[in-house]
């Protein structure tokens, strides 16, 4: 997230560097919390693969759609409708589709404290969703680099609190970590969660929230690229629902 901000940083102090005006001083608190909420998200959601199997804390963290939509619904004034509605769940079942293939081709399924890793990833879950909804709320006035230095800054910071209290190592890698680190920044940071906010402004925030579960699928096609990790049927089948409740839940009005 550090490196993720160091790339978008530039952009504001050329092109956006009059932008923060636009900012109300509540508008400074809420992306800072949105940034924290980020942050507990990853925190909550990587920890929880250390207590649980990766297909039950995957199918959890991925829910966030149905927390979007209650929250767009209750706070946004977003109407899911029924053909959206209808989208999310078929995109919620692909996903527990795909999470049931891990485990039939012998997955862990019990971690060593499944309750407590099952409840983090649904904080990982809740706090995708309040990213989403408030990313939603700003994105509508604010524009995309200031708004995401601020977020993106906050939860680097966030992370580095997290990491010093648990007493992580934050140097000494080798280059290639520090390559996989800078991919990361580039890949799902620059080109990932940044288009995210940039989608934020145009599109619906359960649109945006549903188009996320494309990313396990992403995730398996890669795996079978440099893992040579080949799916099963159901996982394939999950994958196809998921992409057909994506199409839903894009035309649903």
């Amino acid at each position: 997230m550090l490196l993720t901000t160091l790339l978008v940083a530039p952009f504001l102090l050329t092109r956006y560097r009059g932008e923060f005006g636009a900012f109300r001083r509540r508008d400074w608190a809420v992306a800072t919390a949105t940034g924290a909420a980020l942050a507990i998200h990853f925190a909550a959601y990587f920890e929880s693969l250390a207590w649980t199997s990766v297909a039950a804390s995957v199918t959890l963290v991925q829910a966030q759609p149905l927390f979007v939509a209650i929250g767009a619904a209750l706070l946004l004034d977003e109407i899911v409708g029924l053909r959206r509605a209808t989208g999310i769940l078929v995109a919620l079942a692909g996903m527990a589709a795909m999470s049931a293939g891990d485990l039939l081709a012998g997955a862990t399924v019990r971690g060593p404290r499944p309750l407590y890793g099952n409840a983090l990833a649904v904080v990982g879950a809740v706090m995708a969703a309040v990213y989403v909804l408030v990313g939603r709320s700003l994105r509508q006035r604010v524009a995309l680099v200031p708004y995401v230095v601020v977020v993106y800054t906050a939860c680097a910071l966030t992370l580095f609190v997290v990491a010093l209290a648990q007493g992580l190592p934050l140097s000494g890698y080798g280059t290639r970590e520090w390559l996989i680190f800078l991919a990361l920044a580039v890949g799902p940071g620059l080109l990932g969660h940044t288009v995210v906010n940039w989608a934020l402004e145009h599109v619906e925030s359960s649109v945006v929230s549903v188009s996320l579960l494309g990313e396990p699928i992403g995730a398996t096609l890669l795996g079978v690229v440099l893992l040579a990790e080949v799916p099963g049927p159901t996982t394939v089948a999950g994958a196809s629902l998921v992409l057909v409740g994506i199409y839903l839940t894009a035309r649903g009005t």
